[in-house]
């Protein structure tokens, strides 16, 4: 029997006592790309950061290679990480460093190459994104889309087994974004990774995706291909693949009535 590359165990987590994921469970095909999709607060980001043990879970389990996260010590627990590429939601990008420098930083940090290699690597990196011409620029000098093309080509700079993308196309225009989700693809395709994708954008990720799962109310709602959701009868997964209004997912969160919240009351009636 395969083990499989990452498996999500019934992982429940909480922050005080409202609870954000309530019994997950999902295993990532390797190779391939998947997309969990859901709507802003449903624990996406979360989820990612259990996967890089940056978050211990409340119940259940992340298995990397069969090998539970958050009972990894210190020193396995980053040597699973030197596997793992991460494009980061708000990019994190050094301010004070170059293009270059940027992508070279977690190679100088975790290899022991000589400095030749590593430029042959950063340029082999910034050439897959098309930006091997903005190596000597500062991040304050790029574009938003030239900005997410630098981040994944640092994401992908240790060639990791399982890269992480956390709302990869936040911000950018459509033709920046449509260029991004490509080179996730063809980036996945061409060096073997497992790629997960967390994002709110429907209509990209069914383009570039091998399956999804939708999360909803802590949990896994639907998941199968694209195809398959599209064509879904499941009420969630309806709504939201096709971005209809109604549907199981309300636009206003739980309140008071207004009543309540603005002090109204009644008007007088009769004489005063």
């Amino acid at each position: 029997m395969v083990t499989p590359l990452l498996e999500l165990d019934n992982l429940h987590f909480y922050y005080g006592s409202r609870a954000i994921l309530s019994g997950v469970s999902l295993t990532l095909a390797e190779g391939k790309v998947s997309a969990i999709l859901g709507t802003s607060g449903c624990g996406k980001t979360t989820l990612l950061r259990l996967i890089g043990g940056q978050l211990r879970p409340t119940q259940g389990a992340v298995r990397f290679r069969g090998r539970v996260v958050h009972e990894m010590n210190d020193r396995d627990l980053y040597a699973m990480r030197r596997e793992m590429g991460m494009m980061f939601q708000q990019g994190g990008l050094f301010s004070d460093l170059t293009v270059f420098d940027n992508i070279a930083f977690p190679l100088r940090e975790h290899t022991q190459l000589p400095e030749r290699i590593i430029k042959d690597l950063v340029f082999m990196k910034l050439e897959a994104v098309g930006l091997r011409g903005a190596r000597d620029l500062f991040p304050t000098e790029l574009s938003g889309g030239m900005n997410r093309r630098v981040c994944l080509a640092r994401a992908i700079a240790m060639d990791p087994t399982l890269t992480l993308y956390d709302e990869p196309f936040a911000g950018l225009d459509p033709i920046s974004l449509n260029a991004v989700a490509r080179l996730i693809r063809e980036l996945n395709d061409s060096i073997g990774v497992t790629s997960i994708l967390v994002t709110y954008d429907v209509s990209e990720s069914l383009k570039v995706v091998d399956e999804i799962f939708l999360l909803a109310d802590g949990r896994v709602a639907a998941q199968g291909t694209p195809d398959a959701l599209i064509h879904s009868d499941d009420a969630y997964a309806h709504q939201f693949i096709h971005a209809e209004p109604d549907g199981p997912v309300a636009f206003q969160l739980p309140a008071p009535t207004l009543a309540q919240d603005f002090h109204f009351s009644a008007a007088p009636t009769g004489p005063q």
